[in-house]
Parts: structure tokens; sequence; C-alpha cells
């Protein structure tokens, strides 16, 4: 479990067009950060460290587990091993889009 690792199955995610997201996302993991600007046609993802409309602090094993359908993010808030700062109503989208 790596970065790249999560970075690849993000820009997956994005690239397959169903996530219309309008905004910046960052996850910041105990491995680093992926950012994905979502305002940029097509959307780009990297490992930039930039301030974004919302931060999903979360483990980097929690992270793939959420992608996987293994951790449900509403569930993995309510426990503590996700944390938003942010736009509550863009983590939801989130959620929904990389979380199934």
């Amino acid at each position: 479990m790596s970065l790249p690792t999560l970075t690849d199955r993000l820009r997956g995610i994005v690239a397959n067009g169903t996530t219309d997201l309008k905004a910046t996302v960052k996850f910041a993991t105990n491995e680093g950060t992926v950012f994905i600007d979502g305002n940029q046609t097509p959307p780009t993802v990297t490992n930039d460290d930039n301030d974004a409309d919302c931060v999903l602090e979360i483990t980097m094993q929690n992270a793939l587990k959420m992608l996987d359908g293994d951790l449900n993010p509403m569930m993995a808030y309510m426990m503590g091993q996700l944390k938003i700062k942010g736009d509550m109503g863009l983590a939801m989208k989130i959620g929904q889009a990389f979380g199934s």
C-alpha cells in the first residue's frame, strides 16, 4: 500500500468521467497527499500539497479500503477513521463517488 497506488486508483476513478466535482479535494494520508483538481477539464490528480475545498484525513490503509468498498465513508467518519475539513456537502459527494 503506497501513495502511488492511491494516486493511480484515484486517477482511474476521475478519468472514467463519472465524478463531476467542480471543486478541489485533498486526501491527506500518513504517506503523503493526493490532490484532485476537479475545476479543470479533464480533472487532474497529483501529489501536490495544495489548499483544497475539502480535505480528507485518513490512513493509507483506510483510504484504499474505502475505494475497494470495504470501508463505508460514513462509518469511517463516525468512528474517527476519517476526518473532514472544509465543505461537508462536497465530502458527501466524494463518499458517494469514490466509496462505491
